[in-house]
């Protein structure tokens, strides 16, 4: 399993953080460990999961990722 922090770009209330919860958890090999207004905190398997697959459910949820 692969741990990663994401900063999340776009997130204001307790709706974007379900709304991010649910397209992550939607993952099958990702297990979703946190999210908050502006972070998200995942564990996945990488054999299963891509960075892509990742991009495209936070894409999803009406956010991006923040970069930097």
């Amino acid at each position: 399993m692969k741990h990663q922090e994401l900063a999340i770009d776009g997130m204001s209330c307790g709706h974007c953080v379900k709304a991010l919860t649910n397209e992550l958890a939607a993952i099958k090999g990702l297990n979703v460990k946190e999210v908050i207004i502006g972070k998200a905190v995942i564990d996945y398997d990488p054999e299963l999961v891509s960075d892509e697959d990742i991009l495209h459910a936070i894409d999803e949820a009406g956010f991006r990722l923040a970069l930097g």
